[in-house]
């Protein structure tokens, strides 16, 4: 049975940081199995077409690796092919050791995507692959014959059918590659630029992935339990909002089964409940939350708008008392803090954040400006560390000076200052 684990919120904390490979020191030399071992406890990076500093999947590896080449990553991706881009909690890079996971919710589609997207959505989506079988099987011959493709090589192909046909138009094309993506037919197999090269999985899919038809219960109780691990500790709904957000259709009674055979464990943090609802920890995890003090060690990191740490807005309040909002879209003169800012996470502490761009013409970082938390340390040493990591970052996005503006924190000046 499961027995109820009682901690700290700052150890609560610690745990989270540590299981996003958040504490500790760096690795020396980050190779490919680094960055699979990223992988594997944080379940999936988001993609995210920005890259005001640099795109964010490789600014949430670099707080986890440090200076890692990201030609690694390109040939996890594309000629090892243990990583493959799907949708987790957002579109996504995964695990192709996954693949049965995706695959059960590919089988399913549109309907395996109902919980997230709504009924509503799911009748449209098939009435329109209905009403447009033409369209794919005439994507699905191209890709066959000619593929890896670009999106725009099936419009500009589309424009010569006759007016009438139905779907000469590229958001035609656009929309069903969409839906063969999710339904695991066509997948994402290169890039040019920022652009998508695509082509049938089943000619890129490698010879040794598994596709065990999973059933819906089995794909939910693994991926309950990697989020709880993800997570540290995790309720109900933070659990819903990560790794396969809004897709689990049966969670109370998933959770319950886990309870039951002792695979999570309910927790209370400073003896009483936390958060909305009831909290849970891994059985796996309970022994690092025990040692988690003599093991702690703390360092800086800079992180993503969209970290898995800090993606559910309501959790990052909670557990961490710090508000972040993605400014990204606000109008400028309405930005509290900036358009592309990332938050200093100090150990288990988020005590500010940076509004950074890389000016890639004149290889510069710009720091724009700096925040700090109200309750933010203010020893010499701690924005030492800061600049350290700043410098590190720069490093990672080859840029060859930092220029600081004077919006920065009096108390961390001396260190966060541009070098004459």
């Amino acid at each position: 049975m499961a027995r109820r684990i009682t901690t700290t919120l700052e150890n609560a904390r610690r745990l989270a940081v540590t299981k996003q490979h958040l504490a500790g020191r760096l690795p020396s030399k980050p190779d490919s199995n680094s960055i699979l071992e990223v992988f594997r406890d944080l379940g999936c990076i988001q993609l995210d077409p920005i890259s005001a500093v640099a795109p964010s999947h490789l600014i949430v590896l670099w707080s986890r690796l440090g200076n890692f080449d990201t030609a690694d990553l390109e040939q996890l991706l594309w000629r090892d092919k243990k990583l493959f881009e799907y949708w987790a909690h957002q579109s996504s890079l995964v695990l192709m050791e996954d693949y049965p996971l995706y695959h059960s919710m590919m089988r399913g589609y549109p309907e395996s995507f109902v919980k997230p997207w709504g009924t509503a959505w799911r009748l449209r989506v098939q009435r329109w692959l209905s009403e447009h079988s033409d369209l794919r099987d005439y994507v699905l011959k191209e890709l066959k014959q000619k593929g890896p493709l670009l999106s725009r090589q099936f419009e500009d192909k589309s424009r010569v059918r006759p007016r009438g046909s139905g779907w000469g138009s590229s958001g035609d094309v656009s929309r069903m590659l969409f839906h063969l993506f999710f339904k695991g037919e066509v997948m994402v197999v290169g890039r040019q630029g920022n652009q998508k090269l695509r082509d049938l999985s089943e000619r890129f899919l490698p010879s040794w992935v598994s596709k065990k038809n999973l059933s819906e219960e089995e794909v939910e109780t693994e991926a309950v339990q990697r989020a709880i691990r993800a997570l540290g500790t995790a309720n109900a709904s933070e659990i819903d909002f990560h790794f396969l957000r809004g897709r689990y259709r049966n969670l109370k009674a998933t959770l319950k089964r886990l309870l039951d055979e002792s695979q999570i464990h309910p927790i209370e943090i400073d003896g009483k409940p936390f958060g909305k609802g009831e909290r849970y920890v891994h059985a796996n995890d309970v022994p690092l939350l025990e040692k988690i003090e003599e093991k702690w060690k703390p360092r800086i990191s800079l992180l993503s708008p969209f970290d898995n740490l800090i993606c559910d807005r309501t959790r990052t309040r909670l557990l961490f008392n710090f508000d972040f909002t993605v400014e990204i879209y606000t109008p400028p003169h309405k930005r509290k803090y900036g358009y592309y800012v990332l938050p200093i996470l100090y150990g288990d502490r988020l005590i500010g954040r940076i509004d950074p761009l890389m000016d890639r013409k004149k290889e510069t970082l710009q720091i724009k400006a700096v925040h700090a938390e109200r309750n933010a340390p203010k020893g010499s040493e701690i924005s030492a560390e800061i600049a350290k990591t700043i410098e590190s970052l720069s490093r990672f996005l080859k840029a060859k000076k930092i220029v600081y503006s004077k919006n920065v924190p009096r108390f961390w000046r001396d260190s966060l200052r541009s070098l004459k």
